[in-house]
């Protein structure tokens, strides 16, 4: 069985980036989730699928995942690239032929 070590992006809903500085070992999952016919409930027999380990760092987590010889993946985050701006950018002249206040 696979796991995957990967950092967490943030919530859609989210502005901040809480939850995202650790990195998480988790199952990838052995077989698909089914649904209960007559709740509607979706469940599955892969009780691994429940585990999920949080580490400080990424070396952290390979290095558990070769101690318990599990096969690991890892997926490095995809860093926002962010452009700083001052308040000010917003009344500039190069702005013309875009929306202003």
């Amino acid at each position: 069985m696979v796991a995957r070590i990967f950092r967490p992006a943030r919530n859609a809903m989210q502005s901040g980036v809480a939850k995202t500085k650790l990195w998480v070992l988790e199952y990838e999952p052995e077989q698909p989730r089914s649904v209960e016919p007559l709740m509607g409930y979706t469940s599955s027999g892969d009780m691994r699928s429940q585990v999920k380990l949080h580490f400080e760092t990424k070396d952290e987590a390979i290095a558990y995942a070769e101690r318990h010889n599990i096969a690991y993946q890892v997926f490095e985050p995809h860093e926002p690239v962010r452009r700083r701006m001052a308040y000010s950018d917003n009344f500039t002249y190069r702005r013309a032929g875009q929306w202003t206040h």
